[in-house]
C-alpha cells in the first residue's frame, strides 16, 4: 500500500477543517474551568489514545509537541512564585513563596499548557491547506479574499523555510556562517523579511491579475460540505473533555479555576 492509499484511510482526513477548529476549540476552552493535574493528564491521556485515527506517528507528534513542552513550565512559574501559599512552606523571599500547593498548581498550569496545544498537534498535522481554505470559504462563510489571502500566506512558509536554509549554506561556504550566532540570526532574518516583502507584493500582484481580487462570487473547484462524520467527531471531542473534568471531580481534585 502505497502512502497516498495510507493517507486517504485516515478517519480523519474525513473531517471537515471547520469541524476540525470546532473540536480543537471543545478540547481547550472546558480546560479553562479547572486548574487541576488530573484533568489535564486525563485530557492528554485520551487525546493520545485518538492518535490511531489520525495517521500521524508517535514520534512526529512527539518532536512537534517538544516546543510547547520545553515552554511550559515558563507558565507556571507566576504560580510557583506568587500563588497563594497553602500547605507546607518552603521557601520565601519578598512576595515569593513557594508553596505545597503552589508546586501543585505550577504541575497543573504546565501540563494544561500541553494539553492545549496537543489538540492543535493531532487535528491539523495532516491537514492540507488548500482544503482548510475550502472549508473557510464554503463551510464557514469567510470572505473569499481574506480565505485566499490566508491560503496564499500558508504556501509561502515552506518557501522562507527553504530561503533561510539556502542562506545559512551560502554563509557558510563563503566563511561566515561559523561566528557570531545573534549576529547572522538576526541579519539572515533581515534579509528574509526582505524577501518576505518583495515576494508578498510580487504574489499580490499576480492574484489581481488572475481575478483573485475580484468582488464577483467565487465558484470552487472542490466542493466542501459537512457529514456525519463530523458529527461524531463532536460527539467524541465532547466526551473527551466529560471524562477529563469528571475523573477531576472524581478524584476530588477539581479546583475551579476562580477559587
Amino acid at each position: 500500500m502505497t502512502t497516498t492509499e495510507t493517507a486517504r484511510n485516515v478517519w480523519l482526513d474525513g473531517v471537515n477543517p471547520v469541524t476540525k477548529l470546532v473540536l480543537a476549540l471543545l478540547l481547550s476552552v472546558p480546560l479553562f474551568a479547572s486548574i487541576d493535574i488530573t484533568s489535564a493528564l486525563a485530557a492528554i491521556a485520551l487525546q493520545l489514545l485518538c492518535l490511531p485515527l489520525t495517521g500521524l506517528r508517535l514520534t512526529t507528534v512527539l518532536k512537534r509537541l517538544l516546543p510547547i513542552v520545553i515552554f511550559a513550565p515558563i507558565a507556571g512559574v507566576s504560580m510557583l512564585l506568587y500563588a497563594e501559599p497553602a500547605g507546607r512552606i518552603y521557601w520565601t523571599f519578598g512576595f515569593a513563596t513557594i508553596s505545597e500547593d503552589s508546586i501543585t498548581l505550577a504541575i497543573a498550569v504546565s501540563l494544561r499548557v500541553i494539553a492545549l496545544g496537543l489538540p492543535t498537534i493531532l487535528l491539523f498535522g495532516g491537514t492540507d491547506p488548500t482544503e482548510l481554505a475550502d472549508a473557510l470559504a464554503q463551510v464557514a462563510k469567510l470572505p473569499s479574499r481574506f480565505v485566499l489571502g490566508i491560503l496564499a500566506g500558508t504556501r509561502m512558509l515552506g518557501l522562507f523555510l527553504d530561503d533561510w536554509r539556502t542562506m545559512g549554506l551560502a554563509r557558510r561556504a563563503r566563511g561566515v556562517g561559523d561566528r557570531g550566532v545573534l549576529r547572522r540570526f538576526f541579519s539572515m532574518a533581515f534579509v528574509l523579511l526582505v524577501f518576505a516583502v518583495r515576494r508578498g507584493s510580487k504574489l499580490a500582484i499576480a492574484m489581481e491579475a488572475r481575478g483573485f481580487g475580484s468582488d464577483i462570487p467565487r465558484t470552487w473547484a472542490r466542493p466542501s460540505r459537512l457529514h456525519p462524520r463530523d458529527a461524531v467527531a463532536l460527539i467524541g471531542g465532547m466526551a473527551i473533555m466529560t471524562l477529563a473534568l469528571a475523573a477531576a471531580v472524581a478524584a476530588g481534585t477539581f479546583r475551579f479555576v476562580w477559587s
